[in-house]
Order: C-alpha cells, then structure tokens, then sequence
C-alpha cells in the first residue's frame, strides 16, 4: 500500500512518501522518505513494527538503515517476537548515503580529515526532527519510554555521541566494532591516543545517570597496533573508552564488552552477535 503526501511539521521536517509493507504475520514496514532541513536533503527511513501489537513502549534506533539485509534484521526480529513472552518493539532504520562520512562523528568535532563535519545537521535531524516525526506519527521514542540506540562502525560512534547529548531519549547504548580511533591529530604513533575525540569528550563530561552501554570488538576487525603493544586499535580504543566510563562512576553493571574471537569489521559478524545484543537491549 503506497501513500503520496507532502505535510510539515513545525520542526522543519516534511513527510514526502511513505508505503506499508506487511513483512509476515509477525512483523510490518513503513517505508518513508522524508526532508529534512537540518541535512537538506532527502532521507529514507524504514519503521519496523510488531503486527497486531497496538501499544509500543521500547524502540531500537538503527544507524546504517541501508545495510539491515545484511544484519539480517527480518529474520532476527521474526524469531525474537515468535517467543511468547519477549518484549515487542519498534526498530527505526535511518539510511545513510554518500554522505556518511560527513554525516556520522562525533557533534561540532570533526577529524583530521575534516570527517564528520556535518555531524551536528544530523545529532539535529534525529534530535529535532525525526524523533518528533515518530513521536506523532507512531507514538514512539517518548522520553518515558524504553529507547536504544545503536550503529556499526562509523555509525557507532554516531550513536554513542547522541545518545550521550540525549540521555533523556536513550537508555541503551550499543556500539559495534566503534570507530573509537576518531581523532583530531594523525601521527600514525601512540601518541594519537591523546586525540581520541570522543574519549576526550567523555572524559569531560558529567556522568549520564541511568545510561548503559554494549559495546562489541572482534578480533580481526584491523591489522594496525599504534602503541605497538599487540593489541589491534580497534580493541585497545574500546577498552580505554570502558576506562574513561568507569572513571566517570559507571561499573561491570552498566558496561557489556563482548569481543568475538575472529570476529571482522563487516555484517557477517555483527549479524551473529546481534541476536545477543537485543536479549541485552530488551530483556
């Protein structure tokens, strides 16, 4: 079923199409384009719902919306809402284009590189305008409701830094092989640790009370060592982001840290982990 509308909304974002696809007996998707202001551009976003399920209160916000084939998100939501008794919630899917790498960062804070110079236009798209959007138009993401955020790569630290400006929305944080080495400085030695922008961010901050966090490496996921101590950096940068949490007051209670034994920077192993992650999410 396809529906053509145009409607705006006081927070600068406009409804342009949006269809309804009923996946299987167990799980709908409303496939939406939407404009958006802050980004200037158009966007997909796809809301997947449990069928028959009239009243939602937990929500999984999805970095990466493009690549949810091949997490297997269909599957993985089927078999979980086909267990009596587990939590039934919304997934919104946000896709990314060509303009990922400017788009995904951390907030006002970009590279070396200058990546992730347009990081702030999208923490104001999902923080102004499309969590509004779902809140009128599904009743989801209110603040009084259960609400993770999570992405891979790039898209998990776009996730962590949101969730971090908004602990009032998000209550679960997840990270998978997190692009934790953004830096504002490259010299290719151990001395880039003292650049990591969001560990510097962190650091800095004030504890975010209530807020938890999944956060996954593997063991393949890169080859380089900086500091040279046989540790890859993918590794040692989530380890010392766990460190600067704990600083701040977190503890083992509100930090998971799974590292997959030959795990890789790619879909096949985040798709086996993430039936795991969403027992943790939601359980």
């Amino acid at each position: 079923m396809l529906f053509r509308l145009k409607r705006n909304y006081t927070h600068g974002i406009i409804l342009k199409r949006k269809e309804f696809i009923r996946i299987n007996p167990l799980l709908d998707l409303h496939k939406i384009i939407l404009r958006s202001s802050s980004l200037d551009r158009k966007i997909r976003v796809d809301v997947y719902l449990p069928s028959n399920t009239e009243d939602i209160y937990s929500t999984l916000l999805l970095n990466d919306g493009q690549d949810m084939g091949q997490l297997k998100l269909v599957e993985t939501l089927s078999q979980y809402f086909s267990v009596e008794g587990n939590t039934r919630f919304a997934v919104v899917a946000v896709h990314a284009n060509e303009n990922r790498l400017r788009e995904y960062g951390v907030a006002g804070l970009p590279d070396y590189r200058r990546r992730g110079r347009n990081a702030a236009k999208y923490s104001d798209f999902i923080s102004q305008e499309l969590i509004p959007f779902l809140q009128k138009e599904f009743g989801i993401l209110k603040e009084e409701h259960q609400n993770v955020f999570a992405g891979f790569s790039m898209g998990g630290l776009s996730a962590l830094d949101i969730s971090w400006s908004y602990p009032q929305i998000f209550s679960k944080i997840g990270v998978f092989s997190g692009s934790f080495w953004w830096r504002s400085s490259n010299t290719g030695t151990a001395e880039d640790d003292t650049s990591r922008i969001m560990h510097k961010r962190i650091r800095e901050s004030d504890k975010k009370e209530g807020l938890k966090f999944w956060l996954q490496t593997g063991t393949q996921d890169e080859t380089k060592d900086r500091n040279k101590n046989g540790i890859i950096d993918s590794i040692d940068d989530t380890l010392d982001l766990i460190t600067e949490l704990k600083s701040l007051g977190y503890n083992d209670e509100d930090i998971v840290y799974e590292e997959v034994e030959e795990g890789e920077h790619n879909f096949n192993t985040w798709s086996k982990i993430f039936p795991k992650f969403i027992e943790w999410a939601f359980s």
